[in-house]
């Protein structure tokens, strides 16, 4: 339940504040809390594009970033409503700061009149963006996405989302072949450390990583649904082919088994290392940036701090490929669903980061400072600044096109030069352009520096342009198939299962304890008996969450059917 006196209190306090949104040179300077729900890197005292924030806006920030357990943090900030961070991003728990009443409604701010620019970036997706808060009966929107709002089609130059991932010099190792199933992963990634133990240092390699801390446990829970064919639905199977689209969660069927089957015997195999599951997210991306990791299911932008360093280090070979492995269907189709037909769909169709981004809090003393920061950063001159950086010091325009260097690209991905040289926090929690530029003199071209076409293929690492060119290849979102198109619910994992908060909980913390016992397990027997206890033990709450799972697609369906 949000906490409605909190908000009615705040809303009252603001009411008087709704001033029009732009900036008066005679503003005083302000500094602004900022909480940043991921751990980062303080950006330099002399940060250019900060400069040029304060310069524009009159605002510096004070960053927090997370250090320690997101979930807690939270709550730890969330005992004194007085003294919340100005801007908060709650991360993958935002939920909990809507919940808690921590955020004002941007829509007291937001309108087509007064923030032009906002509005017609969240218009294309305003019914899905725009929610109705039943405690205060009004419209409602606490968060503006901080992605997923391109313009244009949709753009794949990378798979940005969920996927398996192979180092790239084990796909070369073999001579370039195409994988396309569970199997053939692993014993890919198994022959390789046949022949190729250690690194050429001398370090063991690790073939198989597990993420399993917080909520970061996606990368142990989530891969069923994408080995079933189906883009991220979080934590249920959603059969989009039917009207009443049957929802069930799928990881106590009899169909997520097979892949827990492979994950033991690659485990008695020595292919995935006992260290992690116990592993810190800080631990795992260190050893993913050592490059001796080759293979893990993740999602892209989980672990871009460590393609990041192996970048800059110019281990090419080390990053990664996403691939969309799916289940051969021979291997189980005793055991699928009624009708299920499997085909590879990682990649959905564009879609708003529902409640992910940074709020304004009912801390916060001024607002429409950061509402008119916001409108002013949509702007074309603003969308090329923070995207691009500074013309002629960090990209050219020639003939009319948006470029950059061969040095000047690689900057963009260099974590020590983003410090000074990018506003990566704001820009990363804030609304922004994405996409393609739709008018203008730049027309026709991105936002995003790393989706320009002379960007993606023309300056590329040599080393990525052989890779790409023994598969006939020019981007790495060749490898998997074009978008699936969305939902009409948009994706299952955007549903916020407060309402079934203990089943909901119950569900999660019963995989996360039980799943890697069943992974280690000692034998055969053992695996059965601790799979089917596990199945047994989570019957209850996965029933619960099927259910309403079920229910509340079924209200989206009717909202955007009615919306249409």
């Amino acid at each position: 339940m949000k906490k409605v006196l909190s908000v009615l209190l705040m809303l009252a306090l603001f009411s008087a504040l709704l001033v029009p949104f732009a900036v008066a040179e005679d503003q005083e300077p302000i500094t602004l809390t900022y909480f940043y729900g991921a751990p980062g890197d303080q950006p330099t005292a002399d940060n250019k594009i900060y400069k040029k924030i304060e310069e524009e806006f009159g605002i510096k920030f004070e960053f927090e970033f997370l250090a320690g357990d997101l979930d807690e943090t939270l709550g730890l900030k969330l005992q004194d409503m007085d003294e919340l961070p100005d801007l908060f991003d709650g991360g993958n728990s935002a939920e909990t700061l809507i919940d808690a009443g921590a955020l004002i409604n941007l829509l007291d701010y937001v309108n087509p009149e007064d923030t032009p620019n906002i509005w017609a970036h969240i218009e294309p997706q305003k019914n899905r963006i725009i929610t109705h808060d039943e405690d205060l009966d009004e419209d409602v929107m606490y968060i503006i996405p901080n992605y997923g709002l391109g313009e244009g089609e949709q753009i794949v130059n990378e798979v940005n989302g969920p996927a398996f991932f192979i180092q790239k010099q084990v796909l070369a190792w073999a001579g370039y072949p195409t994988i396309r199933t569970l199997d053939e992963y692993f014993d890919l990634i198994e022959c390789f450390i046949a022949e190729n133990p250690t690194n050429p240092d001398g370090v063991p390699y690790i073939g198989f990583d597990i993420l399993c801390d917080g909520w970061r446990h996606f990368c142990l829970i989530n891969p069923v649904q994408h080995l079933m064919g189906r883009p991220n639905d979080g934590e249920v199977l959603v059969d989009v082919t039917k009207e009443d689209y049957p929802t069930e969660t799928f990881i106590n069927q009899p169909y997520a088994k097979p892949y827990y089957k492979k994950l033991y015997e690659e485990f008695k195999k020595g292919i995935i290392s006992p260290d992690t599951f116990v592993m810190s997210y800080d631990q795992y991306i260190a050893q993913l940036s050592t490059g001796t990791v080759l293979g893990m299911f993740d999602q892209t932008w989980d672990f871009g701090d460590a393609t990041n360093a192996l970048k800059t280090d110019k281990k090419y070979e080390n990053t990664y490929v996403a691939l969309g492995l799916v289940y051969d269907e021979d291997d189980v189709k005793d055991v699928l669903p009624e009708g299920w037909k499997i085909e590879e769909h990682y990649v959905n169709g564009s879609l708003p980061n529902l409640d992910r981004g940074a709020g304004i809090s009912v801390s916060c003393k001024y607002p429409e400072r950061i509402i008119a920061m916001w409108e002013k950063m949509l702007s074309p001159e603003w969308a090329l600044l923070m995207n691009w950086g500074i013309e002629g010091e960090d990209y050219s325009v020639e003939n009319g096109r948006l470029t950059m260097t061969a040095e000047q690209f690689a900057n963009t991905t260099d974590n020590e030069w983003r410090k000074a040289n990018r506003a990566h926090a704001i820009w990363d929690s804030s609304p922004k352009r994405q996409g393609y530029i739709m008018e203008g003199e730049f027309a026709g071209q991105c936002w995003e520096p790393g989706n320009q076409p002379e960007n993606v293929f023309g300056l590329m690492n040599d080393y990525d342009k052989d890779f790409l060119s023994h598969y006939g290849y020019q981007k790495f979102g060749d490898f998997v198939n074009p978008p699936i198109e969305l939902a009409p619910y948009g994706e299952a994992w955007q549903i916020n299962t407060d309402p079934i908060l203990k089943e909901n909980t119950d569900f999660l913390n019963i995989q996360d304890k039980d799943l890697p016992g069943i992974i280690m397990a000692a034998d055969d027997a053992e695996f059965d008996a601790k799979w089917d206890a596990f199945v047994a033990e989570i019957e209850p709450s996965a029933k619960a969450k099927s259910e309403f799972m079920h229910e509340e697609i079924l209200k989206l369906v009717a909202a955007y059917n009615s919306a249409e």
